[in-house]
């Protein structure tokens, strides 16, 4: 097993691991990567105790192993299993299935997908969709982040550096322009990074050295206004706005996408979690 999954499955056991002792050199970046890794653990980890706990498996591994298994067979990523397992109310009681006559609904199309949506998977989904944003926003760097026990997690992005995407893997606090997307449910326009006060230092000077002089962030909606994302666009120059047809538009296809994740979260997800609730009943046998 990777050293990575053995460390999740022994911090059921241990509680969180300590931070990296500082060093002279490289300690910004090893303290950034400590807190990714840490970040990226959580979710999983609760998923793993509560898999443990509902379905009184013989240990911290087995559960792992069942949430690893079950996303890769049913195409979903790690995270997002275990965030719907966390979050989408338990089985009933002594029930074999999860979501009995579940209805299953077409999913809306995607621009640069089309037809293709019902097949596409999540990735996909994000890539194109982002590719159209920078498409209508004129611009040439931009990522994707989702929604996560309260925080926005990285997915996709386009042209940006490796220092942008590890400082931005996961965004806590409402200092930069994505956050404030999401917290105010609209679209967010800094004309120049250089001088905004939207952003902290870190996140400045972070934003700055990738070369993105401006940025416009668009908030992902549920139907029922659930913030479910953030996409943005990075613009090497200053920006004097974006158009109002480009707002329309950029509002159009956040509205897509939206749809598409719920329609994922409502069939695809909850199928995986179905087929993880057949399994472990069957893994824990009679009782």
């Amino acid at each position: 097993m990777h050293q990575e999954h053995v460390n999740l499955v022994d911090s059921i056991r241990e509680g969180p691991a300590a931070p990296p002792p500082a060093a002279a050199g490289g300690s910004v970046q090893r303290d950034l990567a400590w807190r990714n890794r840490q970040l990226a653990h959580a979710g999983v980890a609760h998923a793993q105790r509560l898999v443990l706990d509902r379905y009184r498996l013989e240990d911290p591994r087995a559960a792992f192993e069942l949430l690893r298994e079950t996303s890769q067979r049913y195409n979903v990523k790690l995270h997002i299993l275990a965030d719907a397992l966390v979050h989408v109310p338990g089985p009933p009681t002594g029930s074999r299935s999860w979501f009995p006559r579940r209805p299953l609904p077409a999913p809306p199309s995607v621009p640069g997908l089309g037809a293709d949506s019902s097949r596409a998977q999540h990735g996909a989904v994000l890539n194109a969709a982002l590719r159209r944003a920078l498409e209508i926003a004129q611009a040439s760097m931009g990522n994707v982040q989702l929604a996560e026990n309260g925080l926005l997690r990285l997915e996709k992005h386009a042209g940006l550096s490796r220092e942008f995407t590890d400082f931005f893997a996961f965004v806590e606090h409402s200092t930069t322009a994505c956050a404030q997307a999401a917290e105010n449910r609209r679209q967010i326009t800094v004309k120049d990074v250089a001088f905004s006060d939207a952003f902290d230092e870190d996140s400045r000077a972070t934003i700055l050295e990738a070369g993105s002089r401006a940025c416009h962030s668009i908030p992902l909606l549920s139907p029922k206004g659930t913030v479910l994302g953030v996409m943005s666009t990075h613009h090497e120059r200053p920006l004097n706005g974006l158009t109002d047809a480009q707002l329309a538009t950029l509002d159009d296809l956040a509205t897509t996408v939206g749809r598409w994740l719920i329609w994922h979260r409502h069939t695809v997800v909850l199928t995986a979690l179905e087929g993880l609730h057949v399994t472990a009943l069957h893994a824990a046998g009679p009782r």
